[in-house]
């Protein structure tokens, strides 16, 4: 792909996620991605296929077909009109980019503070932990905590895959993303089969959790909040959660807004932390402030990411313009 197509194929699409959020239609991408793995899951653990075999064999059938479908549309197109392969394209890219569905969800919450019930309502449709219980302060601290996670798996990672590779990048990222929320648990029936979608999620996400840091850092620098604190945080409490990603922006983002996060959580009516992310002296009884502060962050550090992506895809044509000029698509 040459150099201009690809930079307005991401502005275009970036562009679009600002401006309308994500598209809700009946044959979305990620829609269509689910109800496939979901049908290659039954017919493997119905063959008995339940084991690391049928988890290999699961992520190879759902993100080759995810590839695969995009392609052939895209040398169709190609065939009647370069720009009508070009519009498929940005409209593919622009479906799954979602920096402003997940500020949206967030000041969906912010918004509804005032009426607790409700509070908690918007914000088990962003966390899976027990929400039923949460006061005002645990409420702010559950939504910025998916902010932060959130951060990288759906925003730094689709964003620069996109930049540097293309939508191949972009769409791999998602499929392996979406695999592992649907397999990649540590339970009886996916410790086995959604292993390959759970280590897979973790590789491609290894180098952008940990860029979050100075980016957060950076945004904290141009909102004058706590830089130092950002990375400092960072270094001390990233291994606070199982994930070996999301510690690093969540980390991260406490230390840049100076505020304690996790403290008391439950599944399934039973308790599985208590500890608090975060320097005792950092307020854990968290407001309505602190949460628009945490999405303002968000938000920059977006911008910051789409900068240095379009940074990332001129430097590449500069230095190896070979790699353009061999992409097949």
């Amino acid at each position: 792909m040459e150099l201009i197509p690809h930079l307005a194929l991401v502005l275009a699409a970036c562009v679009a996620d600002g401006l309308f959020g994500d598209p809700v239609y009946k044959l979305h991408p990620i829609r269509l991605l689910g109800a496939w793995s979901l049908l290659w899951e039954k017919l493997l653990l119905a063959g008995g296929l339940n084991g690391h075999l049928g988890g290999i064999i699961h992520w190879a059938l759902v993100v080759g077909a995810a590839l695969l479908a995009w392609w052939a549309l895209h040398r169709l197109l190609v065939l009647w009109h370069p720009w009508a392969a070009w519009a498929w394209d940005a409209c593919i890219a622009y479906s799954l980019l979602c920096l402003r569905d997940l500020l949206a969800h967030g000041r969906r919450v912010l918004t509804s503070l005032g009426d607790l019930p409700e509070a908690r309502r918007q914000v088990a449709m962003l966390v899976g932990r027990d929400t039923q219980r949460l006061d005002p302060g645990g409420v702010v601290r559950a939504t910025i905590e998916s902010l932060s996670e959130n951060l990288t798996d759906g925003v730094l990672t689709p964003l620069w895959a996109l930049c540097l590779f293309g939508l191949p990048g972009l769409i791999l990222v998602k499929a392996v993303s979406s695999l592992d929320s649907m397999v990649g648990y540590r339970n009886e029936r996916y410790c086995r089969f959604g292993w390959a979608a759970a280590r897979s999620d973790d590789l491609v996400h290894w180098l952008p959790a940990r860029l979050s840091v100075p980016l957060i850092a950076l945004a904290a620098v141009l909102l004058r909040l706590h830089p130092r604190l950002a990375f400092s945080a960072a270094r001390r409490w990233h291994r606070m959660l199982a994930s070996p990603n999301s510690g690093w922006s969540e980390a991260a983002c406490a230390g840049a807004l100076r505020v304690r996060l996790i403290g008391p959580i439950s599944y399934q009516g039973r308790g599985v932390n208590e500890a608090f992310m975060g320097d005792e002296d950092w307020p854990a009884n968290l407001e309505g402030s602190h949460l628009d502060q945490a999405l303002r962050l968000t938000l920059v550090c977006g911008l910051l990411a789409l900068a240095f992506g379009l940074g990332l895809i001129l430097c590449v044509h500069l230095l190896w313009p070979w790699m353009w000029n061999s992409r097949p698509w």
